[in-house]
C-alpha cells in the first residue's frame, strides 16, 4: 500500500476550509485531520497553500479520432493536468463521430492508454441511431447538437427530438441554438460579413428558443436534461424554473468575454453559442452565484491559430481554455467575487452530481484521490508559447492571474507538479451511476455513492 501525506494545507470541504492533513492510501483519500507523525511513504508540505478537489471539466472536444492537429486525448490530458483538471468528459463530434456503442467503446480503449487525467466520453444523437441510444451504458449521457454542427450531428426536428427524450434514459446534454432563427438571420443580413456578425446570426433568440424547447421536451417526458454552456440572461429563468429536472452550466468565455472583444480579439473569441453582451455577462455571474447555474465547464474547443485567423465566416468556432479555467476563477476568488467554496462546488462537486460520477468532486474519506493544491499568493501571466495544448495559443494570452495549480493527483499518483509531468500511469474510466436520480435527487452525504 502507498501512503502520502499532504500536511497543513487549507482544505477545501463541502462544508468549510480547514486547516488540516490528508492521509492518501493509494488512490482513495483515507482520512482528514490525521496526526503529524502518521506514517507515509511520502510527506508533502502545503503551508500556505490550499487544496481543492480535483476539476471536474465536463464538456471537452480532445479532437481524436480525426482531428488530432488540434488536439488529441494525450496532449488535451496534459494541458487538463496542468490545469488542476483530473477529470475529463468528451464530446463526440469527432471524425468519425461517437454514434455507435462500438465507437464509444473504440475512444475508452484508446484513452486508456494516452490520457493522463480520468475520462468519459459522451455517445451523440442522430436522426436515426436511436438503438445506439438505447444500449450505450458506459457513458455520461446523450449529446444532442440542437443547432448547427459537423456531418450529421444536427438534430433540430421537434418530432425526432422528442422520441429521442421519450424513449431513451440517458442523460441528455443539448447544444441549444435555434437553426431555423440561425438560417433566417444569416439570410437577412446578406453581402459580406465579419466576426460582429456572428453574435448577430447567433443571437438571444436563437438560444431562447432552442433551450425553451428542449426544457418543454424534458418536462413532457420527464427526461432529465442538461442544457450545456448557456450564454445569455433570458435563458437563466427557462432553466431555473424547471429546477428538479434541468441543470446547466456556464463556460469561461461566456462569463469573461463579449461582443466588444471581437474588437480586440477578433475570431480569436468565435464560439457557438456566440459571445453575447455586458449585461448578459453579468446576468450569468448572478444566476451562478445564486444557484440558478449549477457548474462551471470550459467548452474546451481548440482550432490551430491558422484556421482561427482565416477571415470570418470562413474561421472555426471554439476556444482552448481547459489549462486555464480553474486560475481565472481563482483570480475571482482573490477579487472577492466568490469563494473556494464555490468554485469547489462549480467545478468539481456539482459536476460529479450533474453526471452521476462515483467517489468524485469532494475532499472526503473514501473518495478518490483526485486533489489539486493551488498556491493563492501565485501570479503568473498566460502566454500562448507556455500552453500545453497541441493549438499552441489562448484567447487570454497576456492576461495575469492571481492563484494558479501548482500540483495535480489523479487517483492518488502526482500527474504534475511546477511544469512537470509523470505520465507514467494514466487515468481511469470514470464510473457513472445513473440509477441514484442526478443532481436534485438527494442532499449529498460525506461518503461517495
Amino acid at each position: 500500500m502507498s501512503r502520502t501525506l499532504i500536511r497543513h494545507a487549507q482544505v477545501v470541504t463541502p462544508a468549510e476550509v480547514l486547516a488540516t492533513s490528508v492521509l492518501i492510501e493509494d488512490d482513495k483519500i483515507a482520512a482528514l485531520d490525521v496526526a503529524e507523525h502518521t506514517r507515509a511513504d511520502e510527506v508533502i508540505e502545503a503551508r500556505g497553500l490550499v487544496l481543492l478537489p480535483g476539476v471536474i471539466d465536463p464538456h471537452v472536444h480532445f479532437r481524436q479520432p480525426g482531428l488530432e492537429h488540434k488536439e488529441d486525448l494525450q496532449s488535451g490530458s496534459l494541458a487538463a493536468a496542468a490545469g488542476g483538471v483530473t477529470t475529463v468528459l468528451e464530446m463526440p463530434n469527432t471524425r468519425p463521430p461517437t454514434t455507435t456503442v462500438e465507437r464509444l467503446h473504440q475512444k475508452l480503449e484508446l484513452a486508456s492508454r494516452r490520457c493522463l487525467v480520468n475520462y468519459g466520453f459522451y455517445i451523440a444523437a442522430t436522426s436515426d441511431n436511436l438503438s445506439e441510444l438505447q444500449r450505450a451504458r458506459r457513458t455520461p449521457g446523450i449529446k444532442i447538437f440542437m443547432g448547427s454542427s459537423t456531418g450529421n450531428l444536427l438534430v433540430d426536428d421537434p418530432e425526432v427530438l422528442r422520441r429521442i427524450f421519450a424513449q431513451t434514459t440517458l442523460p441528455i446534454a443539448t447544444h441549444c441554438e435555434d437553426e431555423a432563427t440561425i438560417r433566417r438571420n444569416r439570410q437577412r443580413l446578406g453581402g459580406r460579413l465579419t466576426v460582429e456578425d456572428h453574435s448577430r446570426i447567433r443571437d438571444h433568440e436563437a438560444a431562447l428558443r432552442s433551450t425553451q424547447l428542449a426544457v418543454e421536451l424534458a418536462r413532457a417526458t420527464g427526461h432529465r436534461l442538461h442544457v450545456l454552456h448557456l450564454s445569455t440572461a433570458q435563458e437563466i429563468p427557462v432553466v431555473a424554473a424547471a429546477r428538479g429536472l434541468v441543470t446547466t452550466e456556464v463556460c469561461p468565455h461566456h462569463l469573461f468575454f463579449n461582443v466588444e472583444d471581437y474588437a480586440r480579439l477578433g475570431t480569436l473569441v468565435q464560439v457557438n453559442p456566440s459571445l453575447k453582451t455586458v449585461e448578459d455577462n453579468r446576468a450569468l455571474w448572478q444566476g451562478l452565484l445564486a444557484g440558478q447555474i449549477q457548474l462551471v465547464a470550459t467548452d474546451h474547443a481548440p482550432h490551430t491559430l491558422e484556421e482561427k485567423r482565416r477571415p470570418y465566416p470562413e474561421s472555426p468556432s471554439g476556444i482552448p481554455s481547459v489549462e486555464n479555467s480553474l486560475a481565472l476563477m481563482l483570480d475571482q476568488v482573490n477579487r472577492g467575487r466568490c469563494t473556494l467554496e464555490q468554485v469547489a462546488r462549480w467545478m468539481a462537486e456539482a459536476p460529479a452530481l450533474v453526471w452521476d460520477i462515483v467517489g468524485k468532486g469532494r475532499i472526503a474519506p473514501g473518495y478518490d484521490a483526485d486533489l489539486v493544491l493551488v498556491d493563492m499568493n501565485l501570479q503568473r501571466t498566460i502566454r500562448n508559447q507556455e500552453q500545453h495544448t497541441r493549438c499552441g495559443w489562448s484567447p487570454w494570452d497576456g492576461t495575469t492571474l492571481q492563484g494558479w495549480p501548482i500540483s495535480t493527483w489523479v487517483r492518488g499518483h502526482r500527474v504534475y507538479h511546477r511544469g512537470r509531468f509523470d505520465t507514467s500511469r494514466p487515468g481511469g474510466e470514470v464510473q457513472f451511476d445513473h440509477a441514484r436520480g442526478g443532481f436534485w435527487a438527494a442532499v449529498p452525504t460525506a461518503e461517495p455513492s
